[in-house]
């Protein structure tokens, strides 16, 4: 009897094999291999470094005789809220410059092929316009009260590689806030001082997107630090999105030509002379962060690597 029905077993087993029910494998390890075959390899996000200048005010608020220029709480309240909107894009590394006009000399008197601020692109901006109205309704039982902000904010971009104005608008916003009373029962609120901060933030929101297209719209872009015998050195690291195994190309510089017709010098394209690959990347901030690169193909001039630059391909 016991050996019929193992038979039974046995033959009922092998039927569910053969027909696909039963699975040999290990599901939790099935699992385990579907879940690392789909696990997508993290793309390559580099950023660019953006010094934002300090805002002036251009209203006739901010030209008055007794208007502090030099602590312009409506200009500060603008650069707060352009750096806030920058820095959650996650695209760019921000370097505030408080000294515009020194930066703005810099800019014109800048020949040598280094960068002296540290930066890709240079952000300047104004705000232009500002203004404060109260309008209302009064009827027979009831009264309405509206206060009214309205501001204009002006952005300059700067390719600090070449000085010349790559990006310039301006935007415009507005705030608004009402209260009614009937019977004289109701919201009777004074002046709201937050309708400057949403009227200052209304006007950059119209800009913030084309800033960071315009910022954004070329290959990502580094120096030569040092080149030797103890091997090739690049500005950036971790912070900025270098990783190890990441390929760039090396492009020397391109002459730098003047153009009759508007009087601007500009430089040419650079030419590719050899492509690098990231061994390691170190540095402590980002100001001091540094990536050990080897040459892959090409050769680099030692003496001449000032002259060269480090683009995404």
């Amino acid at each position: 009897m016991k050996a019929n029905i193992r038979a039974y077993a046995l033959g009922l087993l092998g039927i569910l094999v053969a027909s696909g029910i039963v699975v040999a494998q290990n599901p939790q390890r099935i699992e385990h291999e579907t879940e690392h075959k789909a696990t997508p390899q993290p793309t390559q996000v580099l950023k660019w470094k953006v010094a934002i200048g300090r805002f002036s005010n251009e209203t006739q608020y901010g030209k008055g005789i007794f208007y502090e220029r030099e602590n312009d709480p409506m200009a500060k309240q603008a650069l707060d809220i352009l750096s806030t909107k920058l820095s959650s894009s996650g695209k760019f590394i921000l370097l505030e410059r408080g000294d515009l006009d020194k930066i703005e000399a810099e800019l014109k008197t800048q020949a040598s092929t280094t960068q002296k601020i540290g930066a890709d692109y240079l952000i300047l901006g104004s705000i232009t316009e500002f203004g404060r109205k109260t309008t209302g309704k009064e009827g027979l039982f009831t009264t309405e009260k509206s206060q009214i902000v309205e501001a204009g904010v002006s952005i300059r971009i700067v390719d600090v590689a070449t000085g010349l104005i790559i990006y310039s608008e301006e935007g415009k916003g507005s705030a608004e806030t009402t209260s009614k009373s009937t019977l004289g029962f109701g919201g009777k609120a004074g002046y709201d001082a937050t309708l400057s901060d949403k009227a200052i933030s209304g006007a950059i929101d119209m800009l913030v997107e084309n800033i960071i297209n315009k910022c954004t719209d070329k290959p990502w872009r580094t120096y030569l630090l040092s080149v030797d015998d103890e091997g090739v050195i690049i500005a950036g690291g971790v912070s900025q999105g270098l990783r190890q195994g990441d390929i760039f190309g090396v492009f020397a510089r391109g002459k730098k030509v003047k153009n009759p017709q508007t009087g601007v010098e500009f430089e040419l394209p650079g030419k590719q002379i050899a492509t690098i690959k990231v061994e390691a990347t170190m540095g402590e901030t980002t100001e001091t962060e540094f990536s050990i690169v080897t040459v892959v193909d090409g050769q680099i001039d030692p003496t001449q690597y000032e002259h060269y630059y480090i683009q995404q391909l």
